[in-house]
């Protein structure tokens, strides 16, 4: 017996506990962006009209500047 090749255990119930608990915190998260996102809106709104168009403008930049990155990246 000696003489066999040992198999590597794999602990599988590890993975079966993250897998479980990654949703949840995938929503608290997410639940806190959310959060933060309407705070600042309603203190951007609070300021006034020229700082939330330059704030939409900034935004819109930023986010079509993730899209070109990630195309570029992508491929």
């Amino acid at each position: 017996m000696a003489d066999l090749p040992r198999t590597r255990v794999t602990v599988l119930a590890e993975d079966a506990l993250t897998g479980l608990l990654l949703p949840f915190w995938q929503l608290v998260i997410g639940a806190f962006v959310v959060f933060v996102v309407l705070v600042s809106v309603a203190r951007l709104a609070r300021r006034g009209r020229s700082r939330m168009t330059t704030a939409l403008l900034v935004t819109a930049a930023a986010i079509a500047g993730f899209a070109v990155l990630g195309v570029l990246l992508q491929g």
